[in-house]
């Protein structure tokens, strides 16, 4: 479940953050102070769900995969974001772009470092949750 819940968790988080990024460019007319209280106000559930998938994640995947994931579905969402609502066209470079992140992210997760990454979070949480040992100096 997590496996599939954490990707997507990021992945809506980084089309919060897109639309934070971009979507003030629509109201201009608005001035700066709108645009960025709105953006603050999409942006702060973006970055709660971002930090709740982060720490569900972590040990189903490692750090870097989770980075991977959220670098990669901003790109997609701000491309998304880009095009549908700005208007601005999408051309054979920036598809190609996105099938080299495809491809990226395939790298980053091929193999099985989630098991060794559950392993080493097990490991860290034992750490930090063990009370620390007194020794006497003699």
């Amino acid at each position: 479940m997590r496996a599939v819940l954490v990707p997507l968790m990021i992945a809506l988080s980084g089309a919060f953050m897109s639309v934070a990024w971009l979507g003030h460019l629509r109201i201009r007319h608005l001035g700066f102070w709108v645009a960025l209280g709105l953006s603050w106000m999409i942006v702060l559930p973006e970055y709660v769900l971002n930090v709740l998938a982060t720490r569900y994640g972590h040990g189903t995947y490692t750090g870097a995969q989770m980075a991977g994931f959220h670098l990669a579905s901003g790109v997609v969402c701000v491309t998304l974001v880009s095009r549908y609502l700005l208007g601005e066209p999408l051309n054979t470079r920036h598809i190609s772009g996105l099938v080299f992140l495809t491809v990226g992210m395939l790298l980053l997760l091929s193999g099985e470092p989630g098991a060794e990454a559950a392993g080493k979070a097990r490991s860290v949480q034992a750490e930090v949750a063990a009370p620390p040992v007194a020794t006497s100096a003699e």
